[in-house]
């Protein structure tokens, strides 16, 4: 029978793992002292305070409030009316066009962004520095100019 080969590297092991095995038995033996000299060392509490923070004592019952079930909201809260409507047309000017290509660019007054139009949505033809009205539709790279016409 051959005889067991201890090298250096697995007593060093041994010697680590032993080692890891007492530390954490008089880790648990502190504890256990630091319990019994302390009383019941229970879970400690954390209650939230009137603005949302947490602290070790309980609120002041004189800062509760109380809230209606019916008045909480999940999810996104509804769309409020407001008094000023949305108008969907927009004025611009076309800063490019290429009508070999079927392409263009036109750019916001009002916001000064740029928006890609193509030739499937344009109603009047037009060509460049042309005053144009149009709305905004999402595409593949952002919004697009739609429903191009001639201001």
């Amino acid at each position: 029978m051959a005889k067991s080969q201890q090298t250096f590297s697995k007593s060093e092991k041994e010697k680590k793992r032993l080692k890891k095995r007492e530390d954490k038995r008089k880790k648990m033996e502190a504890r256990k002292l630091a319990k019994e000299e302390n009383g019941s060392g229970g879970i400690p509490l954390a209650y939230v305070d009137h603005n949302g923070n947490l602290t070790d004592t309980p609120p002041d019952p004189s800062m509760k409030i109380k809230v209606k079930a019916k008045n909480i909201v999940l999810g996104v809260p509804q769309k409020e009316d407001s008094d000023e409507e949305f108008d969907p047309i927009r004025n611009g000017k076309v800063s490019f066009y290429d009508s070999s290509k079927g392409f263009g660019f036109i750019i916001d007054t009002e916001t000064n962004e740029k928006h890609f139009t193509h030739v499937s949505g344009i109603i009047d033809e037009i060509t460049e520095n042309d005053k144009v009205t149009f709305e905004l539709e999402k595409g593949q790279r952002g919004m697009n100019a739609v429903k191009v016409k001639k201001a």
